[in-house]
């Protein structure tokens, strides 16, 4: 009798980020997004000279938590977040430490994307959700063994969940998901006419 198993599994985290830690108003976290893009000069140039659709605070702002309360109250409820994330990972720490390294906003509008792309440098990445209209896009997973098909034939119309090349996860208001840096994902252009708001991070090992 043939036995078949999966193998090399990727696991992928979702809970509400206000599962660890103290309450987050979301009202004041869309406000305090928009309040620092208002702000945020060298942001908003750096977005114009590399054509990002939009705004998002990662080449310019690299201490959100030490400005703003409510981003030190989101990295409090991240820290919890991510030591669950590495205990299901069965991650040998050595006596380190998972240690937040950026974390930053990201303001996509009508017809805004972010293309496919990974994470170097480092050990955990994720995003929790500010605002996501009805119509707007999905969180697009590649699956990592994507490069090395060669001619492998596509998958049959609703091949089983772990076989699918690409996986869409629809976030909420207040969800936080957690991958792999190294998995490697997009966001597909804002179909929505209102804004897609959302803070995204990476963690690194030290």
């Amino acid at each position: 009798m043939a036995e078949i198993e999966t193998l090399f599994v990727t696991r992928f985290y979702k809970a509400r980020l206000t599962e660890f830690g103290h309450a987050i108003d979301e009202e004041e976290l869309h406000d305090s997004c928009y309040s620092i893009m208002e702000d945020d000069d060298a942001g908003m140039q750096w977005c114009e000279e590399n054509g990002y659709p939009g705004y998002t605070s990662y080449a310019s702002l690299t201490d959100l938590p030490w400005r703003f309360p409510i981003f030190q109250a989101i990295k409090e409820a991240l820290d919890k977040h991510v030591q669950e994330f590495a205990k299901d990972l069965e991650f040998n720490l050595d006596g380190r430490k998972l240690v937040l390294e950026d974390l930053w906003i990201n303001i996509l509008p009508e017809g805004g994307n972010h293309g496919s792309h990974i994470h170097p440098h480092s050990v955990i990445s994720g995003t929790t959700y500010v605002s996501m209209p009805e119509g707007t896009s999905a969180l697009k997973l590649e699956d990592p063994r994507h490069p090395f098909m060669m001619s492998a034939p596509p998958r049959i119309k609703g091949a089983r969940r772990e076989l699918q090349a690409f996986i869409y996860q629809k976030p909420e208001i207040g969800d936080v998901y957690l991958w792999e840096s190294w998995l490697r994902h997009e966001v597909p252009a804002n179909t929505s006419e209102f804004d897609r708001v959302s803070v995204s991070f990476n963690y690194k090992w030290e």
